[in-house]
This record gives C-alpha cells, structure tokens and sequence, in this order.
C-alpha cells in the first residue's frame, strides 16, 4: 500500500500534526499536581479558582512545551531514530521541520511566561516583592526545565536527570507552590501528597524510559532504566508506586479528622495493577498501553484524595 510522504501530510493537515506534537494524553498528568494544591486549600477553607485556574493552564502551556521541546531535542541528539519502540514524532517523521518546532517553542514559552506573570499577579498582587520574585525565579526555572530536557547543548535528561526534574516540578512545585498561593502559608505536611504526585509523576516517565532503554542506550542518553537496566528498573517501578502511596498514608495519618480522608485507598488496585503489568511485560510496544494507565491512575487518585480531604 502507498503512503503519503511525510511532507504533503504535513501540508495537508499541520493541525493534526501540532495536536500530536502537543501529546494531549499528557496533560491531565500535568493538572494532577495543581489540582492536588487546589483540593489541599478547599480543605483548608482557602480555595481560590482564579488562581487554581492560572496555574492549571500556565502548567498546560509548560507541558506542551517541553512536549515540542523533547520532540526537537530528541531529533536532534538521535534519540528519535529507527531503533525507538514508541510512537513516531512530529521532527523524526518530517510532519514539522526543525526550524517551525523551533518557532512553536518559543511561542509557548512566551505564552507560559505570560500566563505565569498573571498567576502572579493575581495571587500576589503587588504585596510581598520577595515572594513574587521568588516564584518568578521557579517559573523561568520550570522553563528552563521544558526546553533542556532534551534540548540544548547539554540536555539534561540524557544524564539521567530527569526523574529529579519531572519528581521537583511535578510534585513539589506544582502542589506547594498552587497551596501557598492561594494560602499565603506551607505547613510540612503538604509535603507528602506532593512527594506522592512526584513519585507517580517520575512513574510516568519510568515507563516511557523503560520502553525506551535500546534506543535510547544507541543514542547516548542514558536515562534511570538504562543506568539500572531492565529489571531493576521495574523494581524501582515499584518502590515508585510504593512510596507515592505511603506518603499519601502518612499525611492522612498526621491529618486525620474523618473516614473520608482514606478514599484513596480505592486508587491502589490501579497502582498495583500498573506495576504489576510493568513488571511482566518485557516487549517494548506492549508497555505503550502502560504510560496512559499510569497517567490516568496519577488523575484518579489525584481526584479521589482531593475529595476525601474536602470531604
């Protein structure tokens, strides 16, 4: 059967291929951490939509970024060869050439820039300078973070640091920094429920890591699954999960005020069931599936949580 070639499907339907490029099933992995500060501050009696609403979409625009930016990076460093097992990308299929994914990163760190300075705003005012500054500071950071990943000179993830970062930004910062601007406060133990978004956050990309481990092993980066190898990867799968859930044990244990904050535990089936799959399937392809289980689970618990501590 003929196919079309790469660069009249891109002329033909350039939507489609920026809507791939964005990576949408990676997003709702993205609003878990937000939504976890938001439940944290409905349960303190604080919550504030306005800047619940900003944090979700200046994280969107964040994730779409590194989304274009890892498409890029990996293209250019050789990551996105013939050898990689996932799905194919927007650059290594020609659909988008180098030079317009270069254009779409810098509109979406303009616009993550701008929607992160209306956070700010909205939440701060112009009260509190050093504290404006400060989250000013984390957010060029979270950019600088999406655009280096795989991108760069020295991309960052090909040193096996992207479990730090994905564990930082995704947990710690998104659900501290969403509580306390609606708080104006950071009690330790919120600590824990972002540990538990950052360790599920890291499980995410453990899978999609582990899936990649030849391809990624010939192009140089060496990521957390090629430093471990393939069956201790699994087993930090697990110790993942495990923690993640034992964080979000422990602060119910510290907090607990009713029944209701234990709603979560409905969550844990999926967890196991994922690093149990994770665990038995050895075929690159067969683990795809895995990486929208884990981020949905992420979503679910992230849901359920958050009701049980408003409950």
């Amino acid at each position: 059967m003929a196919t079309i070639p790469a660069s009249a499907s891109a002329a033909a339907t350039p939507a489609k291929a920026w809507i791939s490029a964005f990576r949408p099933r990676t997003l709702p992995l993205a609003l878990a951490s937000i939504l976890t500060g938001g439940f944290l501050a409905a349960a303190n009696g604080q919550f504030r939509a306005s800047v619940v609403g900003l944090a979700a979409l200046t994280t969107i625009l964040l994730q779409i970024l590194s989304n274009l930016a890892n498409d890029y990076g990996d293209s250019q460093n050789g990551a996105d060869s013939v050898h990689r097992e996932g799905p194919q990308r927007a650059v290594q299929s020609g659909a988008i050439t180098p030079a317009q994914m270069k254009r779409g990163m810098l509109l979406f760190g303009v616009l993550s820039f701008g929607a992160g300075i209306a956070l700010l705003w909205v939440a701060l005012g112009l009260s509190g300078l050093w504290i404006f500054l400060t989250f000013l500071v984390l957010g060029l950071s979270a950019i600088w973070a999406a655009v280096n990943y795989t991108a760069g000179s020295k991309p960052y993830g090909y040193a096996g640091l992207g479990d730090v970062s994905v564990f930082t930004f995704f947990g710690l910062v998104g659900v501290c920094g969403t509580y306390y601007l609606q708080t104006r406060q950071l009690p330790l133990t919120v600590l824990l429920p972002a540990a538990a978004l950052g360790c599920f956050a890291t499980a995410v990309l453990n899978v999609n890591n582990i899936r990649d481990i030849r391809s990624d092993e010939l192009a140089g980066k060496i990521t957390i699954p090629v430093r471990l190898g393939p069956m201790h990867a699994r087993r930090y799968h697990w110790l993942l999960l495990l923690l993640g859930l034992g964080c979000a044990v422990v602060y119910v244990a510290l907090t607990y005020h009713s029944p209701w904050q234990w709603l979560f535990l409905l969550s844990a089936p999926l967890l196991l069931l994922n690093a149990r799959r994770v665990w038995q399937r050895q075929d690159s392809m067969q683990l795809d599936p895995l990486l929208k289980q884990m981020a949905l689970t992420t979503l679910v618990f992230t849901v359920l949580f958050g009701v049980g501590q408003v409950l």
